[in-house]
This record gives structure tokens, C-alpha cells and sequence, in this order.
């Protein structure tokens, strides 16, 4: 008898194959003496389209909604249906004994594997593979420790509430848009929310009204002072006011009224999760949200140098300790070596700043694995973000960054200028980020370092000078996706209630796995255009906001339901009462949009007719450039502004046409160019005269 395993994607399925030593390739799976390995190709099944439960509802009417099923079905996905085929068969065959689920480690790869057993009506025993690296000792600790498939429900229940809220609140939602204002609309209970918060934050920039404000500089000789309030405010938004403290500077000394030296400890930053990740990526490598996850599977998958990807945790669990001189050894080559060197002499013991098993849920940080680095073998993108796994988890184990902190009052004629210096007594873990450029993130208004070593409290100064500076107060910034990726993670600020609020810390809208296919979705979507580093809401997102549902436009409720759902994932929360409070706020959320009296105005229409329906079709920022697209749903045709004007016969798609049906009436190929061209020639000239 032998042992069914799934993995979630063929690749990893041939990793599992050859540790298992199932060497006997088949149509959609390889076997063993003991062991039959398949994949799935991400989800084989998934749930039933509206029109699978009554064919009316393939056509999209406003009186059919909402839709709520009394019991959601499964479907099986018709492009991966002959996989499917062959996982149902090896299912059924005599045999095989038991499975192990062997998809990813979360609660999106639990689900791939339970709906095809669903669907397959697997009755036999289950287990479950959860491992945070691909490596050979990873995979044989695995199956020498396999779980039982039990201990998973709660993450299956929760998976299988994330999907059917999003079918019951996004399919509606979206159906009664696209119905209510006749144009291609789409909602969903993370995307909306997600959209409101960029489309606000477009309305404050726009509404902000900048305000003239001054600043002081004084310089001392040796030092310069910057005036501050009794307050520590800096800025000065009455201009007299500033005018009467310059004058007071003039022909008065200064006196330093008091110095403060203190030593300063400068814990390094902790690992990565995914969303600190993306954040950093983008703003120091300037990759989207999606080219980082996408890069890190890479770096996951194909090359096992680092650890699972999807996670939410900075920690990690005491039984990873005992593993981290075979991380350092496995990738102390080239810029890591030196850096590598001086952990590898001593014993590590790493604090609580990394080690924390309360704080590491279903996988822990993201950290490189003692598989052997092979630099030569990464493409640029994945050594560069290789590069900053690897520094921040060197760094997390090296020690504070120490520096002597000196703050300085010098006071004229009864005005306070301030200064700060810094003496630095051990770079610590930031000898190891300073040839990547980490930035410090300061405030606006925090003071500029300077050298104070030699400045005595009770001495006196000349004022040499002093100088006004005037500015203007700015709008904020808009959000890019490091910005947003944050709002997402921790919406809190956008949640009136206090107390929920509160309770949402942790929480947020979609999960570090969602959140950078939400992005990708608004931008595919032509509700947001990224210009530059910049995400900026298109007419139509910032259309969409008004008209989506009350509740939708606010993280508070997704917020509520990803706490939620975290719940169910624990067996502290009731799937059924989640569900049915999800199919409420779906007859409420179709019902608001029908008694909507707003209207909806494209203001992208172009002078190209769709070629399919007639339709003025929109133009819209696609990402090789403008396209267009036909704003009729049914339609769905799109394509690059460039073809319209210069088709020569109309549009693309009709020259194509006629250009294969000119073709296929010449037998003799050496014709074919000249016939063309005449025939194309005079089709031109009778499109000349009809102008």
C-alpha cells in the first residue's frame, strides 16, 4: 500500500518526488515503492459560478440579486480539468492508503487540497505537510514528522469563509453596480475599502490649502541653533512673530543654558515578514508589491534559499535557534562573508528581539535556509532582494547600535535655539546595512546632527548670524505601495471606534498573501494608475467610491471580518454565524445600491467605435501604454489605442480578418504579396473617398 501526496504546483511536486525517491514518471504524477507524488495547478476546483445554479443568472439583471445559495457547490476548473482527472483517479486507486496534503503551508493551500477531496469524495485518512523551507532536510523532517490532517480544520473553515464572502459580497456587489449604472464595475470586501483609502487620501491633497510658516536658524560659530517653542515647535506661522524674535537676536550673546549627554542603545530592526518585505522593496528597490512576492517564490521555490514567503510573523521559535549557524555557514560566500565571520566565532544567542514563540503563528520569519548560496545562479532581481533578507537577518543577530547623544539649549535674549549632536561608540548591526543605504526615518522637524564634543553648559556665543527661512505647509503625500501596503496592515487610524480599533490591532485588510494581488487588481482594473512611485485613483475609482455601499468604502467592517476569520482559523470563532452575518450584509449592501438615486459619467470616452458592438469605447492607461477599452461588460473588447489609428480598414480586429481572407484566395504564394498589396491599395483609396 502507498501514500497519496499533493502538492500544490508541479515544480514542487518533482522536489517532494526525487526526496521521496518516486522516480517513475507518469501523466500527472511520478511514483515510488512507497509513495505516488501529484500536484494540482494551484486550485483545480473552486466555487460554482452563479449560472451553475440557475441559468438565468448568466445574464446579469438587477431583480435576480442578490444571489445567495442556500448551500455553495463546488465546481471543477475547466482549463485544469484532465489534472484534476488524474488526481481523482490516483484518488480512487485501490492501493492508495492514505494522503498527505503537501500544498503550501497557509490558509489558501489548505483550501487547493480539501476542495478537490470534496469534490473527489475522499473518504481515506489524511495528513498534512506544513514546512517553512524546500530544502532536502526540510522535506525528509516533514514527512518524518507529518501532522494529522485534523489539526487543520479550523484553517479550512476559515479558507472556506474567506471565499464564500468574497463570492456573496463581490459577486453582488458588483452585479448591482455594473446593473444600477450600466459600466464595468467591480467590488469586493478588501478591494473597496482598500480603493476608499487612496481616494480619500487624493480628495485631501486636493482640498489642502498650503499656509506660509517660517523658521530660525542661528549660528554660533562652531554650532548652529534652530529656535524652538516652549513646546518644542519650530514652526513660526505669524510672520510678526517671527520678525520680533530676529530682532531680538541682533547685537544680544548667547549662553548655553544647558547640555544633555546621554548613551543611546539602537536595537536592530526585526526580520522580515512579507508585508515589511514589500515595503522595503519598494522603496529601496523600487519594486511593485507583486514583483517582490513573485521574486520571493523564486527564491523560495526554485532556489530554497530562503524560507516561506507568505508570513506574518518577524519571529522566530526557539527550535530554530539550534539551526542558525548552518543558515550563516550555508550562505557566508561573497559580500556575506566577512559579515557571517564574527557570529560564526562565538555562540548566538539571540533575545527576544528575534526569538518569541508566542509571537510566530503558522510560520515564522522570513529568513534564508542552510541550503548552500549559489550567487551565480540569481538573476539581478532576486540577488537584490536576496540582499536584504540576508543583511536584515545578519543583522537582527549583531549587536545595538551605540552612539553618545548630545542636546544643546542655547538661549539669546530669552529665545531658545536648539542643536544635537552624536558620537558614535559602536556601529553594531548597522555595519552591516550601511552599503545598502537604510535609511532613518525622521521627522520633518527633528534637529540635524552636528559635532558638540567640545561645548561647556554656562559658556557664552556670539550670534555670527541667523537667518529666516519661509515655507509652506504640504499636502500628504499620496500613497505608494509601501504607504498603502502599511494602511492596509493597519487600518486602525481610518476606524472611528476606539474601541474596535483597538481590537484591530494585528488585523487588517486582506492578509500579507492578498494584499499585493489587490493592488494589482485596482490597477487592472482602471480604478488607480501608478505614475512614478505614485498610486493616483483614475476618474472612475474615484467615481466608484460614492456609489459602492456605505459599509464597503470603510476598513472598519473587512476589518472586523479578517479578525474574524483569524478567529475561525484559532476555534475561537462560529463559521456559521460568520457566513450568515456575511449573506445579511449582502442583501443590505444590493439593496442600498438599488435605491441609489447617484449617476455614474465616464470621462474617458474616445471617438473610437468597439468593433464588436459599436459602442464608444474608453481610453484607459494600460501597462504597455493607452488602450481601449468597450465599456460594455457583455462585450469585453479591448485593445491598444495605436491599432485604432492606424488600422488603415477601420480597427485591428476587421483588418486582421479581411487580411486572412484576401490571403486564403491565392493559391500561388508568390502572388500573394503583390494581389495584396493592390487589394489593400484600393481598399484604402474607397475608405479616402467615403471620407
Amino acid at each position: 500500500m502507498k501514500s497519496l501526496v499533493l502538492a500544490e504546483k508541479p515544480s514542487v511536486a518533482r522536489e517532494i518526488a526525487r526526496v521521496l525517491n518516486c522516480n517513475q514518471k507518469n501523466k500527472g504524477f511520478l511514483e515510488g515503492a512507497n509513495y505516488v507524488v501529484t500536484w494540482a495547478l494551484g486550485h483545480l476546483v473552486t466555487l460554482a459560478e452563479p449560472e451553475d445554479y440557475d441559468q438565468k443568472l448568466k445574464s446579469w439583471r438587477m431583480e435576480d440579486l442578490p444571489m445567495l445559495p442556500d448551500k455553495m457547490k463546488l465546481k471543477v476548473i475547466k482549463p485544469s480539468s484532465q489534472q484534476y482527472q488524474v488526481v481523482r483517479g490516483l484518488m480512487q486507486r485501490s492501493d492508495i492508503k492514505d494522503m498527505v496534503i503537501a500544498t503550501d503551508a497557509g490558509r489558501e493551500g489548505e483550501l487547493v487540497a480539501r476542495w478537490i477531496m470534496v469534490k473527489a469524495a475522499w473518504k481515506k485518512p489524511f495528513k498534512r505537510l506544513w514546512i517553512s523551507s524546500q530544502t532536502d532536510a526540510a522535506i525528509r523532517e516533514g514527512f518524518a514528522n507529518l501532522k494529522a490532517g485534523s489539526a487543520y480544520n479550523n484553517l479550512y473553515d476559515a479558507a472556506v469563509c474567506r471565499a464564500e464572502a468574497d463570492w456573496l459580497i463581490g459577486l453582488n456587489v458588483t452585479r448591482a453596480l455594473t446593473c444600477k449604472f450600466n459600466a464595468q464595475f467591480n467590488a469586493g470586501r478588501v478591494q473597496t475599502p482598500t480603493l476608499a483609502m487612496i481616494v480619500n487620501r487624493e480628495k485631501e491633497i486636493k482640498e489642502f490649502k498650503p499656509v506660509d510658516y517660517w523658521t530660525i536658524r542661528a549660528d554660533f560659530g562652531d554650532y548652529y541653533g534652530d529656535w524652538r517653542d516652549n513646546k518644542g515647535q519650530g514652526r513660526i506661522f505669524d510672520h510678526a512673530r517671527a520678525e520680533a524674535i530676529m530682532a531680538k537676536l541682533n547685537g544680544h550673546p548667547g549662553v548655553i543654558a544647558d547640555i544633555r549627554r546621554e548613551a543611546k542603545s539602537e536595537p536592530p530592526p526585526l526580520a522580515y515578514d512579507l508585508t515589511e518585505l514589500q515595503r522595503d522593496a519598494n522603496r529601496r528597490l523600487n519594486f511593485s508589491a507583486q514583483k517582490t512576492l513573485t521574486v520571493l517564490q523564486n527564491l523560495y521555490q526554485e532556489h530554497k534559499i530562503v524560507t516561506y514567503p507568505r508570513t506574518d510573523s518577524r519571529y522566530i521559535s526557539r527550535d530554530i535557534v539550534p539551526t542558525l549557524p548552518s543558515r550563516l555557514k550555508g550562505m557566508g560566500v561573497g559580500p556575506y562573508a566577512d559579515l557571517v565571520k564574527p557570529l560564526l566565532q562565538k555562540k548566538l544567542t539571540p533575545g527576544k528581539r528575534l526569538v518569541d514563540d508566542s509571537r510566530v503563528s503558522d510560520h515564522h520569519a522570513i529568513i534564508p535556509t542552510e541550503q548552500t548560496l549559489k550567487l551565480e545562479d540569481l538573476s539581478m532581481e532576486e540577488k537584490r532582494l536576496y540582499d536584504l533578507i540576508a543583511k536584515r537577518f545578519i543583522a537582527v543577530l549583531y549587536p545595538p547600535y551605540l552612539y553618545d547623544q548630545t542636546t544643546l539649549t542655547t538661549v539669546v535674549n530669552g529665545e531658545s535655539f536648539h542643536s544635537r549632536g552624536k558620537v558614535v561608540k559602536d556601529l553594531g548591526w548597522r555595519a552591516v546595512t550601511a552599503s545598502t543605504a537604510e535609511r532613518e526615518e525622521t521627522h520633518q522637524d527633528a534637529l540635524p546632527e552636528q559635532n558638540l564634543t567640545q561645548q561647556q553648559k554656562g559658556s557664552q556665543k556670539q550670534v555670527v548670524s541667523c537667518k529666516e527661512n519661509k515655507s509652506k505647509t504640504r499636502p500628504p503625500s499620496r500613497y505608494n505601495e509601501a504607504t498603502l501596503l502599511t494602511a492596509m496592515e493597519s487600518p486602525g487610524k481610518f476606524i472611528a471606534d476606539e474601541e474596535l480599533r483597538e481590537s484591530m490591532k494585528g488585523s487588517g485588510l486582506g492578509t500579507p498573501a492578498t494584499r499585493a494581488e489587490i493592488i494589482e487588481k485596482l490597477i487592472n482594473s482602471f480604478y488607480v494608475e501608478r505614475n512614478g512611485k505614485e498610486l493616483v485613483p483614475t476618474s472612475k475609482g474615484i467615481q466608484l467610491i460614492p456609489l459602492a455601499p456605505a459599509a464597503l468604502r470603510s476598513p472598519e467592517l473587512t476589518a472586523q471580518w479578517e479578525q474574524r476569520l483569524t478567529d475561525i482559523a484559532k476555534g475561537q470563532g462560529s463559521k456559521e454565524q460568520f457566513i450568515s452575518g456575511i449573506r445579511q450584509s449582502a442583501r443590505e449592501m444590493v439593496q442600498g445600491v438599488r435605491m441609489d438615486a447617484a449617476e455614474y459619467k465616464a470621462t474617458n470616452i474616445s471617438k473610437s467605435k468597439c468593433p464588436s458592438c459599436g459602442k464608444y469605447m474608453l481610453i484607459v492607461n494600460g501597462k504597455r501604454g493607452k488602450m481601449l477599452v468597450c465599456p460594455d461588460r457583455n462585450c469585453g473588447h479591448r485593445q491598444p489605442e495605436k491599432e485604432n489609428e492606424h488600422a488603415g480598414l477601420g480597427n485591428s480586429k476587421r483588418a486582421s480578418q479581411m487580411n486572412q481572407k484576401l490571403i486564403s484566395q491565392f493559391s500561388d504564394k508568390e502572388d500573394i504579396g503583390q494581389n495584396l498589396g493592390e487589394m489593400l491599395k484600393a481598399a484604402m483609396e474607397k475608405k479616402d473617398r467615403k471620407k
